[in-house]
C-alpha cells in the first residue's frame, strides 16, 4: 500500500488527482464521497473519498489474463484525514494483481504501477 500525507486540503487533493487521472489517460470511474453521504443522514465526518479508476482497454487486458482478477478492477485511491493530516492511500495495481501469479497480469500492473505513481504525484505538491 503506497500511503502518503498530503499538505492538500482533502477537495484540493480529490481534485488534483482527478486532474492526474485526466492527464493520464484514464478514467473515474466512480467518486464515492463519504462525508457528503454522511451529511445526508445529518452526520458530520471526517473527510473521506475515494475514487475508483480504469479504463476499459486495460480491463479487456485484464479479464484476457485471468478473468478472476476482474474483481479486483476497478483500481482506488482512498483521500482520508487522519487527525490533523490528511492521507492519501492507493493499493498499488502490481500488488493488487500479485495473488493471482499471472505473468500477463503482473506485466499490466507493472504498466498501472507507472501511470499510478504519476496521478498520486499530484497530491504530493
Amino acid at each position: 500500500m503506497k500511503t502518503f500525507i498530503t499538505p492538500l486540503t482533502a477537495e484540493a487533493a480529490v481534485e488534483a488527482l482527478k486532474a492526474g487521472i485526466e492527464a493520464a489517460n484514464m478514467r473515474v470511474v466512480a467518486h464515492i464521497n463519504g462525508q457528503a453521504n454522511a451529511a445526508k443522514m445529518g452526520k458530520q465526518v471526517p473527510a473521506d473519498q475515494i475514487l475508483e479508476v480504469f479504463r476499459p482497454d486495460y480491463a479487456i487486458r485484464v479479464w484476457e489474463a485471468c478473468k478472476a482478477a476482474g474483481h479486483d478492477i476497478p483500481l482506488r485511491i482512498h483521500v482520508y484525514e487522519n487527525g490533523d493530516a490528511v492521507k492519501v492511500a492507493c493499493r498499488m495495481p502490481s500488488a493488487v494483481f500479485a495473488p493471482f501469479a499471472s505473468s500477463q497480469l503482473d506485466a499490466i500492473g507493472s504498466e498501472l504501477d507507472t501511470i499510478f505513481d504519476g496521478i498520486l504525484a499530484k497530491a504530493e505538491a
